[in-house]
Parts: structure tokens; sequence; C-alpha cells
């Protein structure tokens, strides 16, 4: 019997032959890839001459992107070529991804989107020079603070004033799903002292007297408020303002949002202001909020 079954495997030509990553058809491993996220995709590249390819595959990474990327290549990337970087922008679908995961400051550099490297899902940072904000251009209430910790390069820094009123809006096509906005502030003014960073809090007043109202609104009627004293002087904080869903794809959205203290009774300072953020809900936990 043993002999027997030797000398069936010995007729068999393939019986010696192994199979290797070499002999995976490529057509099997890009549709591998569109159940993977980015980063592995990128790592298993290396593999071997086939996995390189199907890694440049537009079928994977048209997969990959957002459903509005190509709202985000006409509002960011196409802005970039008429400001003169006249690279490949919409050659291949893996190269507008990797485009897009990068800082993308848009609308004369006053915002900025990205998209998370894994889940390819956009971002956006709005600074306060994209906003309406009461006294901003009076250095006797407000000055603008050079700052490395500010994705802008600059913070709003409230001296003292006695009504405080920031608001801004912005148009965009979100990808149907639920979002979370948040103002970043802290209490505090950054400065160096013998070469490290510190805050002084010396003009830090009248936040604990009324709470601060953060909203936030949409064009289709959704409406989100909240009310707090602000608190922990000295760090900053992504306060919570709301949420909202977005529904119908390929139509844009006009997002309204604002933090106010117009209680006329006593000034208020020592408040800086970096940005307002919007990211998909799911990824609030990455930031500290109050609710």
């Amino acid at each position: 019997m043993g002999g027997s079954s030797s000398s069936l495997a010995g007729s068999d030509p393939c019986a010696d032959k192994l199979c290797g990553l070499e002999d995976v058809p490529e057509n099997c491993i890009t549709t591998m890839f569109m159940y993977m996220e980015p980063p592995e995709i990128c790592l298993l590249a290396r593999v071997n001459s086939s996995f390189h390819r199907a890694s440049r595959s537009d079928t994977v990474w048209e997969h990959k992107l957002p459903r509005n990327y190509k709202f985000l290549v006409r509002r960011i990337l196409e802005d970039q070529q008429r400001k003169g970087e006249k690279d490949k922008l919409i050659s291949r679908k893996k190269e507008i991804y990797a485009k897009l995961c990068r800082p993308n400051l848009f609308d004369a550099g006053t915002k900025e989107a990205w998209l998370d490297k894994r889940s390819g899902k956009v971002c956006l940072a709005i600074s306060p020079k994209a906003m309406k904000i009461i006294g901003i251009d009076d250095r006797r209430y407000w000055e603008h603070i050079s700052s490395d910790e500010s994705r802008f390069g600059s913070i709003a820094y409230l001296r003292q004033i006695w009504w405080l009123e920031a608001v801004g809006t912005i148009r965009f096509e979100f990808a149907p799903g639920k979002y979370s906005l948040f103002f970043k502030i802290q209490l505090g003014k950054p400065i160096r002292k013998c070469g490290r960073k510190t805050c002084n809090l010396d003009q830090v007043h009248g936040w604990e007297t009324k709470p601060v109202r953060f909203q936030v609104s949409t064009s289709d009627g959704q409406c989100s408020m909240s009310e707090r004293h602000l608190h922990e002087p000295g760090r900053w904080v992504y306060h919570h303002v709301g949420d909202f869903v977005v529904e119908n794809q390929n139509s844009p959205v006009w997002v309204k949002f604002s933090m106010l203290q117009i209680d006329c009774t006593h000034t208020k300072g020592g408040l800086c202001l970096d940005c307002v953020i919007i990211c998909p809900f799911e990824y609030r936990e990455k930031y500290t909020y109050f609710n």
C-alpha cells in the first residue's frame, strides 16, 4: 500500500512544486487589498512585484477614497494646481489618497482638510482668521500670536473685552455620516520662558461669572447648543459644541458655529482661540471635551 502511494506521488508532475506568494494571481491580491486598511496595503506592497502592482490599482484606491473625493479634488487639489503645484494630482487614485491624507490648506490658508489614513474619512480645521470676531482688528482687545502648537501657525489671543462673539461658517460637501464640532481654546497666554513653553495667566478673568454659549447649526435645520463655564487654565481643551448628520451625497451643507459671552456687566480676557475642528462622530474620543 505504501509502495503504491509512493508510485502515485512520483507520477504527479506538481508533487514537488511548492506554491509561493509569487504564484498568487494579481486579481486575487487586488481583491484582498480591498478589505485591508491603507497602511497594511502599503506594507504588503513590498512583498514582490505582483503585490506592488496590485497596491497601485485604481480599483483598490477608489474603494478607499471617501464618496465625496471628487469634491475634495476640485475644492483643494485643483486649487493647489492653480497656485503652481503642477504635479500629477489626478493621474492615479493612490496618489489622490496620499495627497488628501496630508494637511491641505484651502480658502487662502484659513481652512485645512485631511483624511484619516486608516479610514479615509475627512476632518476639517477652521482658523480664527476665517471667522467674524468682534474687535479682532483692534489690538486693545485681540492680537494674533505665532504658535507652533497651532495647525495654522498662529492663534487669536483675547486681552480683554466686554462682548465676546466669534462666528464662523463653512460650505462643504461632506460624505454621508455623523460629525462632531469642537472649539479648541485655552485660558492663558502661551509664552517662552528660559527656552521652555509656559502659560501666562495674569489676564485670565471673567469666565467664572457667566457661562460661554457654544452653538452649531446647519442649512437643513439641525441645531445644537451648549453652555459651560471655562476652566482648566494653562491647557488646550477641545470643547464639544454639538453633532450634525449628513444624509445626502453630493449635496453641499452650510455649517454655522459660534462662541458667545455677551453679558456686558463684566469684562473677560486671557483666552486663546486656536481653531474649530469638524471630525467624524466616531473620532470624538480623540479630543478632550465636556458634555
